[in-house]
């Protein structure tokens, strides 16, 4: 009896010590937690102060000058012309985080828009749209709340690609938009979260062009005349179900480049459902709006009336990226 009250204690000092133990080995063990990314410098262009809000040349494009703004002022226009301003505050507050890093990182590579010798041009061919005339007081909070704050990946800015709608889910960048560089890491094809509430004539398009039209851009694209078009099919598709080649006759070409080149507003989307030729024309059908990659602007106000914060729909559709404040 008495050899069994000293086990006892020995037992349970054991088992605790063994608990403790092994409590820290499984600790350290554990996947380590998204460290802190470290801030980037602002781009060399700026020649601003770490910090602080930088001033930006706008080239104003209907104007044809150059204008000097606040960055924060600029981000409203981006902001207010670029989403509807009328749409969740969160989901426009996503859009302002996601403005300033394609700003930053843009100046960052090739600074900005030298042929303007401007940071920024609002000429939508050259960067991104801009109506200062549109800017109203949600758009206002949307970046006010998120003032001096980008995405950035290992310490990047992220390229902050966005478009209208992804279709049922978004693309990777070689897809979507032929990007050369190779897929940058936080770029994933997620699923929209925008399929139940956009409306259809906004979820859905068509679009029919005729075919002497669309021979002359094939033979722009591929450097050599197809013919005349008696047959189109999709060649190849891309992992998210988009159309990446388009063959005319035995004439290959890029889909988004077709795209571009006979008309972005009406041909809207490579989530093609439907292709024929017929009396003279080619006929398409399809669902999504742009080229699908980075973050879909439906599915940002989707997430936000389920209640989602902003920093949440910046993740959703760019991955493994932080959120840092370049200046407050």
């Amino acid at each position: 009896m008495k050899k069994a009250r000293i086990l006892v204690p020995l037992i349970l000092t054991l088992v605790i010590l063994g608990g403790v133990l092994g409590g820290c080995r499984f600790r350290e063990e554990s996947p380590v937690p998204e460290s802190r990314q470290e801030i980037p410098p602002l781009p060399k262009a700026l020649e601003g102060e770490a910090g602080k809000e930088p001033v930006l040349q706008v080239y104003l494009s209907e104007e044809g000058t150059l204008q000097e703004m606040k960055f924060e002022d600029y981000i409203a226009g981006v902001v207010a012309a670029e989403m509807d301003p009328t749409w969740p505050t969160q989901a426009l507050a996503a859009q302002a985080v996601i403005a300033r890093s394609f700003t930053l990182q843009k100046i960052d590579e090739q600074g900005g828009v030298p042929q303007r010798n401007a940071h920024a041009s609002t000429d939508i061919e050259e960067f991104q749209a801009y109506d200062a005339g549109r800017i109203n007081d949600r758009v206002r909070q949307a970046v006010k709340m998120t003032r001096g704050e980008v995405a950035v990946y290992q310490g990047e800015f992220i390229r902050g690609w966005f478009h209208a709608y992804a279709g049922p889910r978004s693309a990777l960048a070689d897809e979507g938009l032929e990007f050369e560089g190779g897929n940058p890491p936080y770029i994933k094809i997620v699923e929209s979260p925008a399929t139940d509430i956009i409306p259809a004539e906004e979820r859905d398009w068509s679009a029919s062009f005729s075919l002497e039209e669309v021979r002359e851009a094939v033979a722009e694209l591929a450097g050599r005349d197809p013919g005349p078009i008696r047959e189109v099919k999709i060649s190849k598709k891309g992992p998210s179900g988009r159309a990446t080649r388009l063959k005319f006759n035995d004439v290959e070409v890029s889909a988004p480049s077709l795209r571009i080149e006979l008309d972005s507003q009406v041909f809207r989307s490579t989530f093609i459902e439907k292709l024929e030729v017929k009396e003279g024309t080619l006929f398409l059908e399809g669902t999504g709006y742009g080229h699908g990659v980075g973050m879909c602007q439906w599915g940002a106000r989707a997430l936000a009336e389920e209640g989602r914060s902003y920093d949440d729909i910046v993740r959703y559709f760019y991955k493994d990226i932080s959120l840092v404040r370049m200046w407050s």
